[in-house]
């Protein structure tokens, strides 16, 4: 990529404050991108252009989007990366009904409800790239973790539904699928779950955040026009499929 792949473009990325989504956030300034960011968390991300959001709140969501389209004029780039892993490590029994809600609410409607603001922005100027940050979980379930592979999948669905949906208007929706990346949402996850889900990668390692932001670069970028409705894979060969 060159800076003048995003030069011009507003790029909202959601959970910016850590982890992907910041590293994403970065990665899209750096090649030229004006970042709105968007978390829930008291400390702002880095750069200018912060916004405290809660994308569970549809009233919130809506305010953002229309506060930063009125900022910034367009929105091109919708990167939803915003998520969490919810209770770890035990089997479906044992799981707490309101914990696998809360993990749907920011996984998947989190997701949803931004890029349905979003959307009606990018089909008035006919151009935008909607990126949805998945999971390898939600395309072969990892065993103790139903609250994230389950709300992984749905995004996927989603995924597949607006990419046909929106395929006719210059607007691009897709999905990234990565294995196991070392982050802080991991780091703070039990070593015997983080061990399970490494163990199934060939490579033997977890991926990057540089290796993730420089796929979703691409996958966001100008030139990459012809696929949608897909979900690229980021798994050290863990996904062959």
């Amino acid at each position: 990529m060159s800076p003048s792949d995003f030069n011009n473009q507003v790029a909202v990325v959601t959970g910016a404050c850590s982890g992907l989504g910041k590293s994403i956030a970065s990665a899209l300034r750096t090649d030229g991108a004006l970042v709105a960011n968007i978390d829930i968390a008291p400390n702002p991300a880095e750069g200018e252009n912060f916004y405290r959001c809660d994308i569970t709140n549809e009233t919130e969501v809506s305010k953002t989007i229309l506060e930063i389209h009125k900022k910034f004029g367009r929105i091109d780039v919708l990167v939803n990366s915003a998520g969490i892993t919810g209770a770890t490590a035990i089997k479906s029994h044992e799981t707490s009904t309101e914990d696998l809600r809360r993990v749907f609410e920011i996984n998947f409607f989190g997701s949803y409800l931004t890029s349905k603001y979003v959307l009606p922005i990018m089909l008035a100027k006919n151009y935008g790239r909607i990126l949805h940050i998945a999971s390898i979980a939600g395309k072969e379930g990892n065993a103790g973790m139903l609250a994230y592979s389950s709300s992984k999948a749905a995004v996927i669905g989603m995924t597949k539904v607006q990419g046909k949906e929106y395929a006719e208007t210059g607007i691009t929706i897709n999905a990234l699928a990565p294995a196991v990346i070392q982050t802080p949402l991991v780091d703070a996850m039990p070593s015997e779950q983080v061990k399970y889900m490494t163990d199934k990668i060939p490579m033997k390692r977890c991926g990057t955040l540089e290796e993730v932001a420089s796929t979703a670069l691409f996958i966001l970028s100008p030139k990459n026009s012809f696929s949608t409705g897909f979900t690229f894979d980021l798994s050290g060969g863990r996904a062959t499929y």
